[in-house]
């Protein structure tokens, strides 16, 4: 029988060691842009907001999560607007198109924090997807 080779240290520790020692960021400063797109996914849960420039590439995203709430206060009207803000603030946007998503409640605030930001909007879109009949909806819950 083969004699088991002792472990010198964990992986675990060494990570902490090297994370310690090194200086990093939490997050990268993002590029400044003029003209993007605004996506708001407002879902009952929590609302997320994505800028992106015109051809679709992530500039900055900020989520309620992010913002330092937590459980039921990320999906609160209130959450969804500091998101906005924060995410505006970062990125500099002067002309911008709104891409408005779900049905949380998170979703009514952040537009009108967007609007209120300075930013010219082009055109508010709601690409919230809708089945045509297509998947069988789940049981009635049964209590």
């Amino acid at each position: 029988m083969a004699k088991a080779i002792p472990k010198i240290g964990s992986r675990k520790k060494a990570r902490i060691g090297l994370r310690r020692n090194a200086r990093f960021s939490l997050r990268k400063s993002a590029r400044r842009i003029t003209k993007g797109v605004i996506h708001v996914q407002a879902s009952f849960n929590n609302t997320i907001i994505t800028v992106t420039d015109p051809q679709g590439r992530v500039v900055f995203w900020s989520s309620a999560g992010t913002c330092g709430f937590k459980s039921s206060r990320k999906a609160s009207p209130y959450a969804g607007q500091r998101t906005a803000v924060d995410a505006i603030r970062t990125v500099g946007l002067q002309r911008a198109e709104v891409m408005v998503k779900g049905a949380g409640s998170g979703r009514d605030a952040a537009l009108r924090a967007i609007a209120k930001s300075g930013v010219r909007l082009s055109c508010i879109r709601d690409v919230t997807p809708m089945p045509h009949n297509g998947c069988r909806p789940p049981k009635k819950r049964r209590l």
